[in-house]
Parts: structure tokens; sequence; C-alpha cells
């Protein structure tokens, strides 16, 4: 089973270097990393990431709260490129469900990345908004999930089997915390992980023998130890 991986962050540099690994099929973003990122025009930032990234995916975010609003967001967001999935949230800041914005969206064949997804019953509700010809990515924030203590591999497993027909719809491991993740949705059947560049580096070097990682942790100690002078 191969597994996509996408790069997730906003940082220009990070997207320059990565667009040119073959390791990584794509990228995500968010306001937040947007923020990060330092960009002041979401607009003109948002284009320089795509002067970049021409060909391969790449996920930007509405940030309006009202309906009326991420319709128009997502109309000028899709108008920059054709390799662009425009995220939209699964839910506005009140917690009303968007389905009339997926509905709209994904009918006229605009790729959409729902985002924030953290239960099996808000991926059932995106199933029955989208057009199952029109391409959608379902990012379920299994990081987040762990971060507060909960199990976040059988709602990517239910997901994955709901999803599995639907050779339009991908479900997507979001907020990777750490390099095994990557192990865990391969083995779900997920077909796409997004991480931070820090991550994706470990995941690179995947293949040391337990020996190799007692030797190359016992050796790190000791370099520590010597160039703290460190003496009992």
């Amino acid at each position: 089973m191969k597994i996509k991986i996408f790069c997730d962050s906003a940082d220009l540099k990070i997207i320059k270097k990565l667009n040119k690994n073959s390791l990584v099929s794509g990228f995500t973003t968010n306001p937040s990393l947007m923020r990060l990122a330092g960009a002041k025009s979401y607009r003109k930032y948002s284009l320089a990431l795509l002067n970049v990234c021409k060909k391969k995916p790449i996920s930007l975010e509405v940030f309006a709260d009202t309906f009326e609003k991420m319709l128009e967001q997502a109309t000028i967001i899709n108008s920059w490129g054709k390799n662009v999935y425009v995220k939209i949230p699964v839910v506005n800041s009140k917690g009303k469900f968007t389905c009339s914005v997926i509905k709209v969206l994904s009918n006229k064949g605009i790729k959409l990345n729902i985002t924030a997804v953290y239960n099996v019953d808000q991926v059932k509700k995106i199933l029955k908004c989208i057009n199952k010809n029109s391409k959608t990515i379902i990012s379920i924030f299994a990081g987040r999930m762990a971060d507060v203590g909960k199990n976040p591999v059988p709602i990517i497993k239910k997901s994955v089997i709901l999803t599995k027909k639907l050779k339009n719809v991908s479900v997507l491991w979001a907020s990777t915390r750490e390099a095994y993740n990557f192990t865990q949705a391969k083995s779900l059947g997920c077909p796409i992980i997004t991480a931070p560049p820090g991550i994706i580096e470990k995941v690179s070097k995947f293949g040391k023998s337990y020996h190799q990682l007692t030797l190359d942790t016992v050796g790190k100690f000791l370099k520590d130890s010597k160039d703290s002078n460190f003496k009992i």
C-alpha cells in the first residue's frame, strides 16, 4: 500500500526545498502556518507559494466564518491555480456544519480539503454533501486527538473503509506528531499523511536497525559528555 506524504508548512524556503524532493507529493497550509511564515497579504503570499509549487497539490484555506464569505473566498482561492485544493473547515466557529458550502463548491468541481475533522460522524456527513466525481480530501486531525488522550486509529480506520471505493476521495492523517505516525497511517491504508518538515526528515531515514540505533544513541551521549568536559 502506497501512501503520499504532504508537507505541512507555509514557509516559502521549505516549500522551495521540498518541492524538489520526490518523497513529498504535495503541501498543506492553514492561516496559522501562514501567519507563522510571516505572510502579510494572504493573496500575495499564496501566489508566491504557487509560483514555486506549480504542479504538486497545495491546500490553501479560507478564513471567513460566514458561509457566504467562505464561498466567496473559496472561489477566489480556487482561481489561483489548477493544483490548488481549497480548505474548508467542517464547521465554522459557531459549530455550524458547512455542508451548504461544501455542496456548492463540490458540485462546481472545485477540489476541496475538508479540514478540522475529528470523528466518523463528521466524515459521514461530508460524504453526503460532496459530489463523488469531484476530488476531495478529508483531513482528520489525528495528532490533536492524541494530544488530549484520544486514540485516532479507530477513527482513521473507519474513515478509510467508508471512502475506500470512492476514487476521488482521500482520507488524510493530519497534525502528525511523530515519525511513527507514518507507519500507523500506512498500515491503516490511509492514502495521505501530512507532516511538518522535521518529521519528513525522520521518515526519510527509516530503516536503521536496533543495533545501529543503540550505537547512535550511545555515541551521541559520549560526544556530548566530552564536549561538555564533564568530570566526576
